[in-house]
């Protein structure tokens, strides 16, 4: 028997979350009904957007990008601050009421999950018309929509709640492939990026379609691993399980060091960052989550504070990427006054298993992850500092050794 696979995604969890609450605490506005979105510090206007809603798409706001840039696009934009202790609280109901259908639920991230519904078929009869009751108790009991995307596999599943939304169920079985899946731009498929796409233009592959017919050999000598990887999606191949969990305990994981001397370089401000950035990445291995979100903060010796975050654009938990993209950050940010204090933070967590089984898109990235493990294992064994990266040796910066960091964020994990 063929698998059931059902991936249900929330329709901008954060933004609809919030707008339930509020209704249900007496506000009339209903936030999913105007220009509006949830991110940053809306009186600042720092940080980014991390959900929109619907009237927001015609002045083209993305998740992603900055509060700026979004108020730029829309100068009446209404934003509100996340608070996700009531995502979470928001995310267990979503997860308790699908429970009633099967007990075989992997909570992929805070607003999403599969569910492997094959063996309740012969209790509940059809999966379309069970998804389909399924998403009209969560919008009734729940206050919010969802959109179910059914397949044979996760990828699929994940690709088909992607084609209607909101609140709609739609299928993608392996035969509808070529009618539903190839017509799409090459970039709506998982594990193509901003890196990948262009290399993918290059070879004149403009759909799914396009990729899934092309010449595997030629995708192997332009891209390695990562051809055959996409390629394999393209054409629906995806063999991963629904594993039972209920993981989520965390907001994000964060180290910060006030620093006993003035930092007024870029290469010792680079240093901090690296080694922040790897005891962030090794807790984040060993949680077995990855990172869809990296922050940078720092104080200026006259106590004046800063931040910037951005999107991961595959999510990672590798020590060179966080350390990459943190440095970028702090880049664009600092304006060369002397700094007292430096924190690195990833947040917006997700599942290890269904990316990590194919997460290398090249070889580089095969020994960097090795490299990591290994560092890992040593330090976890002897003691973290038997090894240490060269770039400290006389640099006068001390990579840290420490457990917990200062911007540890723990949210509510006796719910779980």
């Amino acid at each position: 028997m063929s698998r059931i696979i059902f991936h249900i995604d929330v329709n901008s969890a954060y933004l609809s979350w919030e707008a339930v609450y509020r209704l249900q605490h007496g506000e009339a506005l209903d936030l999913r009904t105007i220009p509006s979105a949830v991110g940053g510090d809306p009186v600042k206007r720092h940080g980014i957007i991390l959900a929109k809603s619907l009237p927001a798409k015609p002045y083209k706001i993305q998740t992603g990008e900055s509060l700026m840039a979004a108020f730029q696009k829309c100068p009446h934009l209404t934003v509100v601050p996340p608070r996700y202790e009531l995502y979470l609280k928001s995310s267990n109901a979503l997860i308790e009421l699908i429970s009633d259908y099967s007990a075989h639920i992997q909570r992929y991230s805070i607003d999403e999950c599969f569910v492997d519904f094959t063996d309740m078929v012969m209790l509940y009869g059809d999966p379309v018309e069970t998804a389909h009751v399924i998403r009209k108790r969560i919008k009734k009991e729940l206050g919010f929509t969802v959109s179910i995307g059914i397949s044979s596999n996760k990828l699929l599943a994940k690709i088909a709640s992607d084609l209607k939304k909101p609140d709609a169920v739609t299928t993608l079985f392996p035969e509808e492939i070529p009618t539903k899946m190839w017509p799409l731009p090459v970039e709506e498929l998982f594990m193509v990026g901003r890196a990948t796409a262009p290399k993918l233009h290059f070879l004149g592959i403009e759909t799914i379609g396009d990729l899934a017919n092309y010449d595997l050999e030629v995708l192997k000598g332009s891209l390695k691993s990562q051809g055959v990887l996409i390629w394999n999606y393209a054409n629906g191949r995806e063999d991963s399980q629904v594993k039972k969990s209920n993981r989520l305990a965390i907001k994000s994981i964060g180290n910060s060091s006030t620093i006993p001397f003035d930092i007024d370089n870029r290469k010792e401000a680079h240093l901090m960052l690296l080694s922040l950035s790897e005891m962030v990445g090794m807790r984040l291995r060993d949680s077995q989550y990855l990172a869809r979100l990296v922050s940078v903060s720092f104080k200026t010796h006259l106590f004046n504070s800063s931040g910037h975050q951005r999107k991961f654009e595959i999510p990672t938990d590798h020590t060179s990427e966080i350390y990459r993209v943190a440095c970028e950050l702090f880049d664009e940010l600092w304006d060369g006054t002397p700094l007292r204090h430096l924190g690195v933070r990833v947040a917006e967590f997700c599942e290890n298993d269904f990316i990590q089984l194919h997460l290398f898109d090249s070889s580089t990235d095969e020994r960097k992850q090795r490299l990591d493990r290994v560092i890992d294992e040593l330090r976890g064994r002897f003691d973290p500092k038997v090894i240490m990266r060269g770039a400290f040796v006389g640099s006068g910066i001390k990579p840290l050794t420490g457990g917990v960091g200062e911007d540890d964020f723990p949210l509510m994990s006796s719910i779980l």
